[in-house]
Formats: structure tokens, sequence, C-alpha cells
């Protein structure tokens, strides 16, 4: 693979920007449209379909980068995208109006973020996500969805 000029790397990921944006907005739109004929909750609906399609992005680019060999901005984009996430989207969204937290929210959702926050600090802490593991996130965020959907 050869180089690539810094205008031309500009252009790629300006051009992915857009594309990233129309994507992930049609994918969020088609999602709620879908739940919300459903009757399923705005709760459920952001922490399972719209947070999925939102983060469809982020396992391209994380897929990517993992059969690149680059785990760095593997790691470094989910680390990111979660801090910035939690942080800045919540933080500037609540400047512009204040946010209601639904009690569900706190009451089952934000404890299961915790938990699965302790589970997975090991695991980070090793320097090595195995494939056991990796099986293991994912069971755990299928328990997740169903426990959403049902609970």
């Amino acid at each position: 693979a050869g180089t690539v000029s810094r205008g031309r790397s500009l252009v790629r990921l300006l051009i992915g920007f857009v594309i990233l944006a129309v994507g992930a907005r049609l994918t969020v739109d088609g999602a709620v449209g879908i739940a919300r004929d459903l009757g399923i909750s705005e709760l459920v609906i952001g922490v399972t379909l719209v947070a999925v399609g939102t983060s469809l992005p982020e396992l391209a680019a994380s897929m990517l980068a993992a059969f690149r060999k680059q785990s760095d901005i593997a790691i470094g984009n989910v680390l990111g995208s979660n801090i910035f996430n939690i942080l800045g989207i919540i933080g500037i969204t609540a400047m512009i109006a204040p946010i209601p937290v639904a009690v569900e929210a706190t009451q089952r959702d934000f404890l299961i973020m915790i938990v699965f926050a302790v589970v997975v600090l090991p695991m980070g802490l090793s320097l090595r996500i195995t494939r056991a593991e990796a099986v293991l996130m994912l069971v755990g965020y299928g328990a997740f969805i169903v426990l959403a959907f049902t609970g």
C-alpha cells in the first residue's frame, strides 16, 4: 500500500464523515419508526436500536482496524466514543435543555452498565481480550437486549 497525500486523506475523511452521517440518520430513523410502530418505549429504543444503529460505523472502523492489526485504533475508537458519548454528548445536550432521566434507566440500565463495567475491567487491564471473553461480552449484551425488550 503506497502512501496517500495529506490532502487526499483529508478528502477521504470528509467523504467518510458525510456518508457516516447519512447512514446513521437512515439507520436511526428506520429503527425508531419500526420500534414505535410496535409500541416499544423510547428508552428501549434508545438503549437498543438507536445505540446499535449509531454504533455501526464504530463497529466497521474497529473491525477494519482489527483486520489491519491496528488494535490501538480499535480500542481507542471504542473508548473515545464511549467517553465522548457519556461526557460530551450528554453534556452538550443538557446545556441546551435539561435531560429528564427515566426512572427505569436509573433503576435498571445504569446498574447494568456499572455491572458490565466491573466485569469488563479485568479484561481491559489484562491488555488482551480473548475470544472467550469476546463471546462472554456478546452473550451479556444479548441478555441485556432480551431484558430490555421483556423487562
